[in-house]
């Protein structure tokens, strides 16, 4: 008899700004992930991939389970439809899942080379109503990742009245421009935020002047930017709604934060879904993912209208996190010792843990630290430094060590 209490999981979609990006996106439990090609993508100052890593990328992913979405969202001008239609192709070849698209005219191509390959509207398009998803799904689109405006009432409406597939973004940044519509780039940098070019103007600082022209802010320190979004404590009530797919949003990020959000996300869903009635609130998840990255995160535009909290506009501070210590590269039983690949200072006497997908966060104290050639030193100074820890626990590769974080 099947067990009501069990719920069907969503999928959890990761980005990967590279290969390695993408290896440990799957490793920590990624469903999908989405990454950009060298064109066409709205993160052209990001590594991308090239057509041989993209059949690569696939080949890797659906050897575990996983899928590839690739971007192909810029806002098109007419010089930028040269040599579209045999790069979508490519991608057919190369054995992608979907593709993730804002302009109709990647459709019809779409249609025109009879692709198999699924489509999903991207979040530029900036789908809030019903109608505009019946719109899509009657274009053969298969899913709509909507507008991050949207409302927990918006996104109930769309699912309950056309069926559809939708994919929110569930952690990451917002923009200051409606879903990415933003020209304050275009203006200020002539950098295209639509084709891959976005400057983050909405990350500077300001002087703020009133209408005679007088300065009303103190040190050019007036913000336009947005808080980060964090959907965590909403999860199960998305789940509820029947959200088909939750989106990191990251593809520049480090190696670090994707596995630290798909760790944490992981957990969740799985603790909701495989155990519904049972299932608990864990604050702890939010020190953990709020530790990960520099800016405040809050939920945004799920229950309300965002606002005046859900905004900077003086004394913003991000500091850049230095809780990732370093890369399980070997565990020697024997000896019980791990072998770090180091990405911060730490030393002797110092509090971390070590986590990983398919172990218990494991907390320990370091007692003594070896170089490479079994040397005691005093403590890890150096970049990409290979350094051996006594641990009594049994970990694996790709697991990662940081500070203590808890307790």
């Amino acid at each position: 008899m099947r067990n009501s209490n069990i719920i069907k999981k969503p999928e959890l979609l990761a980005p990967a700004g590279n290969l390695e990006k993408l290896k440990y996106a799957i490793h920590y439990g990624a469903d999908a992930v989405y990454i950009g090609g060298r064109n066409y993508s709205l993160r052209a100052n990001n590594d991308n991939f090239t057509i041989s890593e993209i059949k690569e990328a696939c080949l890797y992913a659906h050897k575990h389970n996983a899928r590839v979405y690739v971007t192909v969202n810029i806002i098109f001008h007419s010089e930028d439809v040269e040599g579209l239609k045999e790069y979508l192709i490519d991608l057919e070849q190369c054995g992608v899942d979907a593709v993730i698209v804002s302009d109709p005219l990647v459709i019809e191509l779409l249609k025109e080379i009879d692709s198999k390959m699924e489509i999903h509207i991207s979040t530029q398009q900036s789908t809030l109503n019903y109608e505009a998803a019946s719109f899509w799904k009657d274009e053969g689109v298969t899913r709509i990742v909507l507008a991050r405006e949207a409302s927990g009432t918006d996104i109930k409406e769309i699912i309950d009245k056309t069926g559809i597939e939708t994919e929110i973004f569930i952690h990451g940044a917002m923009c200051s421009g409606f879903s990415g519509r933003c020209v304050l780039s275009n203006h200020l940098t002539a950098r295209d935020s639509n084709r891959g070019g976005c400057s983050q103007i909405c990350r500077w600082n300001f002087t703020l002047r009133d209408d005679e022209e007088l300065d009303v802010s103190d040190d050019s320190n007036y913000a336009i930017a947005p808080k980060d979004l964090s959907m965590l404590k909403y999860i199960p009530s998305l789940i509820d709604i029947g959200v088909r797919s939750f989106k990191i949003e990251g593809r520049m990020r480090s190696i670090y934060y994707i596995a630290t959000m798909l760790h944490t996300y992981r957990k969740v869903i799985d603790e909701y879904c495989n155990n519904k009635d049972g299932y608990e609130y864990n604050k702890n998840y939010e020190k953990i993912l709020f530790r990960c990255a520099n800016r405040d995160a809050v939920p945004q535009f799920f229950e309300h209208r965002a606002g005046f909290d859900e905004q900077y506009y003086t004394g913003r501070e991000e500091v850049s996190n230095q809780d990732f210590l370093g890369i399980v590269l070997d565990y020697d039983e024997e000896a019980q010792e791990v072998v770090i690949e180091q990405r911060n200072f730490f030393k002797v006497g110092d509090e971390a843990e070590i986590f990983g997908p398919n172990i218990d966060t494991h907390f320990f104290k370091i007692e003594y630290i070896k170089d490479n050639k079994g040397n005691l030193i005093d403590a890890a100074r150096h970049p990409k430094q290979v350094v051996r820890l006594p641990i009594n626990k049994k970990v694996e590769k790709y697991d990662l060590m940081r500070i203590k974080l808890i307790g």
